[in-house]
């Protein structure tokens, strides 16, 4: 998976709630390629000598290590949302696609942090109360902070924030 994520080649995702009596789905929901990052990999411990396919080493993927914006829901709750809205959900933070991987790593882990603090306006200094996970996330980086305010504007570009001065930012639905 690491190796897919590095060029490229990540899959996208479904995940099926269902009930077992009924059969029914009650969620369905996807998460784009582009939203797949290292470091939403966990490595897992490699298979057993006696195993058929000794030594493969698989992971997990750490869902709560990915923004919400990456979860689009399809089916939510039994009810079946209209496909332009799923489209609009997909289309919205499509141009991760065309970002790097490390790139699409920092936006995606600024747009989870943001999406952490629970509410609609913001401030550059919250952000900052971050700094200390996004550089065990990434350790090879020693400018954090100037990272942060870089993605900031990256999501301001992409209208997903918007930026209002001095420090100050809002959340665009």
């Amino acid at each position: 998976m690491k190796d897919a994520i590095e060029h490229d080649m990540a899959p996208s995702f479904f995940f099926l709630r269902y009930t077992r009596d009924a059969w029914k789905v009650l969620d369905l929901f996807t998460i784009p390629s582009h939203f797949f990052t290292i470091n939403a990999l966990e490595e897992r411990r490699p298979l057993r000598e006696t195993a058929r396919r000794s030594g493969w080493i698989g992971c997990n993927i750490l869902l709560d290590r990915l923004p919400p914006d990456g979860w689009i829901e399809i089916i939510k709750d039994g009810s079946v949302r209209s496909p332009g809205a799923v489209r609009d959900e997909w289309r919205r933070f499509s141009f991760l696609r065309e970002s790097t991987v490390t790139s699409r790593g920092w936006t995606s882990d600024v747009l989870r942090c943001v999406r952490k603090l629970g509410k609609s306006e913001f401030t550059l200094k919250e952000m900052y109360g971050f700094e200390e996970e996004l550089g065990e996330l990434h350790p090879k980086n020693r400018h954090i902070r100037p990272k942060i305010r870089q993605q900031l504007q990256v999501l301001r570009d992409q209208r997903v924030v918007r930026f209002v001065g001095r420090g100050s930012y809002i959340l665009r639905q």
